[in-house]
């Protein structure tokens, strides 16, 4: 007999506040860093290692959710993982040093890292298959909006109050979170304890390998890329340790991490999309909020206020897809929702210094939209083939994919976006000589300007230069911009030939039964 129904949004509020947790510390630390920096005593390289240490512990506890979840048993596993995140959130808050918030923040990220895809797999059983769509729509709040409303929501507490709560904020909930899992949350009768050997091995691999990569992403920029010794020896460790990874894990009797699962085509195809999705939104989390604050100058949370229309649109659209998702197939969700993304991001590549804030609103609106739908149908079309057994670990899979390609994204968007200013700038400088009479024109409307309020001559002229050389990096700034929306167009227009891959509503094998149970 499957859930009640009263019991089926018990059990979803109950899954839904640790994803919400742990999707929300992703982001909501990052308005936060310069205040820590001071408490902490810290540089400004130093400091990031706060927001690096819980991706890089998120990464590498996901893929190893499914051998967890089996030989302790998920509710134990969730459980443990719960409570390691709300001790861990409330000992960040009273760190002392750099260090003891880096290793805490470690310790969170592991427990955080672990709940969002277990949520995942309990929610997809709780539901029956007519109500999946419905239940990823659900998922997808926590997953996507998290980041979306933690800058703003970490701004205010901030402001308002200091740094450690955005910490000790997850604690009261936290407990709440527990006392419901453990009254509410069981493991399924399918799932078999499994007591044997760890693949050690493949651990290791999978943690050089992973670690080495998310470390190379999170510090390639600051480090000028592979002008960096460092950099270089990261990538040489990534490459080598995902290599005898992937090998250990196709080749063992009793892998780690099943890869096996990819075989799959639909889930693979499914895992594909979402790392571009990934890489589409955590690059645009990147890039607009640097747009509106450094180039147009507004104060962070003044930016984060206007980025809420695209939170608040994701919000209508993924219950909207969930209930559409039978009706209309993965496809066309996807498809629709790549178009209209796509769409959105080609307006931002034509905004110009003059915007004003409905120039951004629209396009964020249809952002939020498309986004919504995409995830909804994709996260039910990714698993809709693999079998009830093996759903943790796929889940674990799929999620760690996104999570790569959106730090992936966040590097590419930070390395292309100073790349394409120093090209622009270059170019544009180039056209301002004393040959043209528009520079020149300038230039004397300018230092007369300065003349007459008491420069003399060369400072006057050495102003208009500087003032020149300003106005010229905000036009190449604008440009670069322009050019890197641009490219998250063209991102999503090459998705769309993979959605063709995906099964259209196939009830996944044993489905009936885990409803049954």
């Amino acid at each position: 007999m499957g859930p009640l129904k009263s019991d089926k949004w018990i059990i979803t509020v109950t899954v839904m506040m640790g994803t919400i947790m742990s999707a929300l510390d992703s982001s909501i630390v990052n308005v936060a860093l310069p205040y820590m920096r001071g408490s902490l005593s810290a540089t400004i390289e130093e400091i990031t290692w706060v927001a690096t240490g819980y991706i890089l512990s998120n990464v590498i506890i996901m893929p190893i959710v499914g051998m967890l979840s089996a030989r302790y048993g998920r509710k134990k596993f969730y459980l443990f993982s719960i409570v390691g995140f709300t001790i861990s959130s409330m000992l960040c808050g009273m760190a002392w040093n750099l260090t003891s918030m880096v290793v805490f923040r470690v310790f969170q990220g592991m427990g955080g890292g672990a709940m969002i895809p277990v949520s995942q797999a309990i929610l997809r059983e709780t539901f029956p298959p007519e109500e999946q769509g419905m239940a990823m729509g659900l998922y997808g709040f926590g997953v996507v909006l998290g980041p979306a409303f933690g800058p703003t929501i970490g701004g205010w507490l901030t402001d308002h109050y200091s740094w450690p709560w955005i910490f000790y904020i997850n604690v009261p909930i936290g407990i709440i979170d527990v006392l419901m899992v453990m009254r509410y949350i069981k493991d399924p009768s399918y799932l078999v304890r499994e007591k044997g050997k760890i693949d050690f091995i493949g651990l290791s691999y999978m943690m050089i390998g992973l670690g080495a990569l998310q470390v190379l992403l999170e510090k390639g920029e600051q480090e000028a890329w592979f002008e960096s010794a460092m950099i270089r020896y990261l990538m040489i460790a990534s490459i080598a340790g995902i290599i005898l990874f992937i090998w250990r894990e196709l080749t063992c009797d009793r892998p780690a991490v099943d890869l096996r699962i990819l075989k799959d085509v639909n889930f693979a195809s499914g895992s594909l999309i979402g790392g571009f999705l990934g890489m589409g939104l955590m690059g645009s989390l990147f890039l607009l909020p640097m747009f509106l604050q450094q180039l147009l100058g507004y104060p962070a949370l003044d930016s984060g206020f206007i980025q809420m229309p695209r939170s608040i649109a994701m919000a209508i659209a993924m219950p909207l897809g969930g209930k559409l998702y039978n009706r209309l197939g993965p496809r066309a969700l996807i498809g629709s929702g790549l178009i209209v993304t796509a769409v959105s991001f080609y307006q931002l590549s034509r905004l110009s210094l003059n915007m004003g804030y409905f120039d951004v609103f629209f396009p964020q609106l249809l952002q939020g939209a498309g986004f919504g739908l995409i995830f909804v149908a994709l996260s039910t079309a990714a698993l809709s083939t693999i079998e009830k057994s093996r759903l943790t670990s796929a889940a674990g899979i799929y999620n760690v994919v996104r999570q790569v390609f959106g730090s992936i994204g966040i590097a590419v968007a930070a390395s292309q976006l100073t790349r394409y200013m120093t090209t622009y700038h270059a170019l544009l400088a180039d056209k301002v000589t004393d040959y043209s009479n528009a520079t020149s024109a300038w230039m004397s409307s300018v230092s007369g300007g300065m003349q007459a309020q008491g420069a003399d001559p060369a400072t006057a002229k050495q102003m208009a230069l500087t003032l020149l050389d300003g106005e010229l990096m905000r036009q190449a700034g604008m440009m670069a911009y322009n050019h890197m929306f641009l490219l998250v167009t063209v991102l999503f227009i090459i998705c769309m030939p993979f959605i063709f891959l995906l099964k259209s509503n196939k009830k996944p094998e044993g489905m009936d039964e885990i409803i049954a149970e």
